[in-house]
């Protein structure tokens, strides 16, 4: 086994970077640079899922909520906790910082983070019934179990989407099991949302080239 990296690889990603997939390679340069290639091509076969996941999420708790409070700034009067307002602020800030005029509601609803999104159906004090009781269960009119179970759902979709999207190692995990997860949370907001995704889905394609990647078969399907 041979842990040398080529000086242009360290350069590029750096020997941190590359620790995992030398340390699942064995210390074989060639495995590892395999493995990081083929990290990079199913991290990009999962950003579509997690797209429609997210758009999907904000559009329908945002209507509902427009739908409770009767206009489309419901944060003005919603029960948001101090972190809540806080991230609203912010994303009002952000998008004023970009333009000229006041920031829209539209504006507003796209810069605020999935985290966000999320926390609104989170049992955060007098979010249960300031939001999911009244309003955000309607989100997902083809769910049937627990807020909980929901949520946890959500907040360990989020983490790996912010894996996927700040380009972290991904391989090690079940990706099956986190793919179907995408596609069983996204069927509860839109099942022919998840019917139009799946078909545009080069995940299944990519995930059975793993085996081929690391014995050098073939190189990544990107």
């Amino acid at each position: 086994m041979d842990d040398h990296l080529p000086e242009w690889l360290v350069k590029a990603f750096s020997k941190p970077r590359m620790a995992s997939y030398l340390t699942a390679a064995g210390g074989d340069t060639t495995v590892a640079m395999r493995l990081y290639w083929w990290n990079v091509a199913v991290s990009a076969t999962l950003y579509g899922p997690l797209h429609c996941l997210e758009v999907a999420l904000r559009n329908a708790l945002h209507d509902e909520l427009t739908r409770l409070h009767r206009r489309p700034d419901w944060w003005s009067c919603a029960p948001l906790n101090r972190n809540g307002l806080r991230l609203v602020d912010g994303a009002r800030e952000k998008c004023e910082r970009n333009a000229v005029a006041p920031a829209s509601v539209d504006s507003i609803v796209a810069e605020l983070s999935f985290g966000f999104w999320i926390s609104l159906v989170s049992g955060a004090r007098g979010y249960d019934r300031g939001f999911w009781v009244p309003a955000t269960h309607k989100a997902f009119p083809h769910y049937r179990g627990r807020r909980a179970d929901l949520h946890d759902a959500l907040l360990s979709l989020v983490r790996f989407r912010n894996r996927i999207m700040h380009h972290e190692p991904v391989f090690h995990r079940h990706l099956a099991a986190d793919h179907a997860k995408i596609y069983r949370v996204l069927g509860y907001l839109s099942p022919e949302l998840a019917v139009e995704a799946q078909a545009m889905d080069r995940f299944p394609v990519v995930l059975a080239d793993r085996a081929d990647v690391l014995r050098g078969a073939r190189p990544p399907r990107f």
